[in-house]
């Protein structure tokens, strides 16, 4: 039976969302075609106080045969500027997400009302893949609304850009956006390594200079631009709309959306030992490594916050609307709840849909799940309630 859970959005008063709950099985984070049920935030002012000016002091006048000595000026030695730590959100901040111009490799099979095609853009240099779709008709005097697709963990030596996903896409497609569904690198053709998500921006560095170039692209209206995630790809969403004002709302299914250092919300804060390089565990090996270099979360919270996208909600570009199945084995329903409580404690703009008995992919209710996606969308990105 459904259940009410609060809703809450600055500048408006609390209502009432219904959390739909529905039952479902459970499959892997590696996708399968899904089988369906069938049916601003106020700106912080600060106080700026100009210092007094200081009193004028009258010098004696000196003996008219006196002259006057030169007085040695003393120079302060600056002190080093602390390097940030590559995975801080100051540090990725700091750095320019340009993209590049949207080269069409191959054109695809087209979808039912949208076309298909296999393109690339620049990412560090990298040449990175990405499948893109496009409406049919003349796009909108600004241009189509668009959504940037983050795709979850699959093993980069079995991605493939035309596979997984392809319900997903398509449903989004078919609903009058452009979609990017970028290869991150090391996947599929992209050039560079594939360094895992959770210790290395390279990822989210792909992700953010595909918005860039979907910016750039003359049918994308680039002031409507939203992300879709799921699992990894929900990491990589929330941590981009923290990093960047281009993303005017998130939807993220079963994302992997705890703080750091324990990411997937499993209770398990205290890792375990560092598998060798080269072997498949080597690239979760960062939570060890930083815990032997800067301490527990405990022992320096400061640290652990300065790279976590929870700890600064209240600097989201838009919206999140959350979807999680309470018995997904691949990401704990507590990491969704997690990140829930902390954006409705800062009165960060935020819907959560529950689905009881639901897996990872929430395959029995995907219909229901992505309606309501759409629709956020819609409302959103798109500006069509």
């Amino acid at each position: 039976m459904p259940f009410s859970a609060h809703f809450k959005r600055p500048g408006r008063r609390v209502g009432r969302v219904w959390w739909s709950i529905v039952a479902l099985a459970l499959t892997a984070c590696q996708v399968t075609p899904p089988t369906g049920d069938g049916t601003g935030l106020p700106t912080a002012i600060a106080l700026v106080t100009e210092p007094a000016a200081a009193p004028t002091r009258t010098e004696p006048p000196l003996p008219p045969t006196a002259t006057p000595l030169p007085t040695a000026t003393a120079t302060a030695t600056p002190s080093p500027t602390p390097t940030p730590h590559p995975m801080s959100i100051a540090a990725v901040r700091a750095r320019e997400y340009p993209g590049s111009d949207l080269v069409i490799e191959q054109e695809l099979d087209p979808g039912v009302n949208y076309q298909r095609y296999y393109v690339s853009y620049l990412s560090d240099g990298l040449k990175i893949y990405a499948l893109l779709t496009v409406p049919n008709g003349e796009p909108p005097e600004t241009g189509w609304p668009a959504i940037a697709f983050n795709h979850g963990f699959i093993p980069p030596d079995v991605y493939r850009t035309t596979e997984r996903y392809i319900a997903y896409v398509d449903r989004i497609a078919q609903s009058g956006y452009v979609v990017l569904r970028s290869d991150y690198r090391g996947h599929d053709q992209s050039e560079g390594e594939a360094t895992g998500a959770y210790g290395s921006p390279g990822y989210v560095t792909d992700v953010l200079n595909g918005v860039g170039a979907l910016k750039r692209y003359s049918a994308v209206d680039p002031g409507r631009i939203g992300m879709w995630g799921h699992s990894m790809g929900g990491y990589i969403t929330l941590r981009s709309m923290v990093i960047s004002p281009d993303i005017k709302a998130g939807v993220i299914w079963g994302g992997v959306v705890a703080p750091y250092p324990d990411l997937f919300a499993r209770g398990t804060p205290t890792p375990g030992p560092t598998p060798a390089a080269g072997t498949p565990g080597f690239r979760g090996g960062w939570r060890r490594s930083w815990v032997e270099q800067f301490g527990t979360r405990d022992e320096n919270p400061a640290f652990w916050d300065s790279i976590s996208a929870n700890a600064f909600l209240t600097d989201l570009s838009g919206p999140i609307q959350l979807h999680h199945g309470t018995t997904d084995e691949t990401v704990p329903f507590a990491s969704s709840q997690t990140l829930y409580d902390q954006m409705v404690a800062v009165d960060a703009p935020v819907e959560f849909y529950a689905y009881e008995g639901d897996n990872h992919n929430l395959s029995g209710y995907f219909t229901t799940a992505m309606d309501r996606s759409i629709a956020f969308f819609d409302l959103h990105v798109k500006g069509q309630p």
